[in-house]
């Protein structure tokens, strides 16, 4: 079924972003997965590694919710296009988007990693007035 490895992982998202339960989502990572964004300064591996990360992504925000404006999947790769609104722990509201790469290996993912702008997202969690960025016009052929 196309678009299934998309479905699990935006399923999963969802689950930790409406509830905080984070096992859904840290189940469909491999035992050496690998996971990072652009403004985390390291790497996380593994289970434990994936677990980490989305704590800490769920514990930035005191209310999230991701929007996906568009999901390819490739072979073992899938490209999700989102956008996420919430507030902060502050109270500032917090609207950010970007993209992000999910390599799977059969039926768990490999590597994740994040692409947004880190100074819109900062911006907006301690100010709640960042400037948003306009995504391209056009996209690459």
């Amino acid at each position: 079924m196309a678009m299934e490895r998309a479905q699990r992982f935006v399923d999963a998202l969802a689950k930790l972003e409406e509830s905080g339960d984070l096992e859904p989502l840290v189940e469909l990572f491999s035992d050496d997965a690998q996971v990072s964004n652009v403004a985390a300064h390291r790497t996380f591996h593994g289970k434990d590694g994936a677990r980490q990360f989305w704590r800490e992504y769920k514990g930035m925000l005191r209310q999230v919710k991701s929007t996906f404006r568009n999901m390819i999947e490739a072979g073992d790769r899938v490209a999700l296009e989102w956008e996420s609104n919430g507030t902060a722990h502050n109270g500032a509201a917090v609207d950010y988007g970007g993209v992000s790469i999910v390599e799977w290996d059969g039926d768990r993912i490999a590597r994740f990693y994040a692409y947004f702008d880190p100074r819109v997202l900062g911006l907006e969690l301690s100010q709640g007035n960042a400037r948003r960025s306009e995504a391209p016009a056009t996209a690459p052929a």
